[in-house]
């Protein structure tokens, strides 16, 4: 998928190896089936028209469909084919995430933190999840914590600008990165879809949107390194965060 993901688990049990060593392989299957860098993926032939929706794997079905609902849900700033090609990865990424996690619930664990190309899920806690700064490779732009939490960030930190509007078709550059921050319960298949059409709204429609919807917060890094944040997304700093973060409203 052209990223990197990681498992932390804290409270490993003598199954946990096995489980870990399934989580590869259901990953490496949905890169086979979802991926875009791979010319052999049921998209990639999908899109080309060599595969039929119906001759793909069920799975294709299943994601088109709630890509579909994400697009109405975001006013059509989530598009499964940005630029005019098929490339559902807005969704797919955190339905990774999604996946490995519930491999480890069904385990029986929970305590443990899924990461995935900036979409986290955890469970149990508390956890301490740092955001990428866009603009100084290394650094962070803000540390959350809690639990139970779904937190997936969209921005130009790994890929630079490769977000499209799909209202105007250019790449969305209002924003450096938004993040958005899911109440316990929320998936973070979701988040992370919701998270890529926030950022293609840019700031001012993008915290707006976001504070509409019941237990989202978002955290919104401009180009210019400032920040703005919906009003509740203070309660899920540390105790220790920067007052000012906990008496202004982005």
């Amino acid at each position: 998928m052209g990223t990197v993901f990681s498992v932390t688990v804290r409270d490993p049990a003598p199954g946990t190896p096995a489980v870990l060593e399934r989580i590869a392989e259901r990953l490496h299957r949905i890169d086979a089936v979802f991926s875009t860098y791979r010319p052999d993926s049921d998209i990639s032939r999908l899109d080309r028209g060599e595969l039929a929706l119906d001759d793909c794997d069920p799975e294709v079905r299943t994601v088109l469909a709630a890509c579909r609902e994400v697009a109405a849900e975001t006013d059509g700033y989530f598009t499964d084919r940005p630029g005019g090609r098929l490339d559902p990865s807005g969704w797919v990424k955190g339905w990774a995430v999604e996946q490995a996690a519930a491999l480890l619930r069904s385990s029986g664990s929970r305590q443990y933190c899924v990461s995935g190309g900036g979409d986290v899920q955890s469970a149990g806690g508390p956890w301490r999840i740092g955001i990428a700064d866009p603009r100084r490779p290394g650094l962070l732009a803000a540390v959350l914590a809690g639990h139970d939490l779904a937190v997936a960030t969209s921005g130009t930190a790994e890929r630079g600008a490769h977000i499209l509007d799909p209202h105007t078709g250019r790449p969305a550059c209002a924003l450096a990165s938004l993040t958005l921050v899911g109440a316990p319960g929320t998936g973070i298949a979701r988040t992370d879809a919701w998270a890529t059409a926030a950022f293609a709204m840019g700031p001012d429609r993008a915290l707006a949107w976001a504070a509409r919807r019941p237990g989202i917060e978002a955290l919104a890094v401009l180009p210019d390194g400032s920040k703005r944040w919906t009003p509740g997304l203070p309660g899920h700093l540390p105790a220790s965060g920067p007052a000012d973060w906990r008496t202004a409203v982005g």
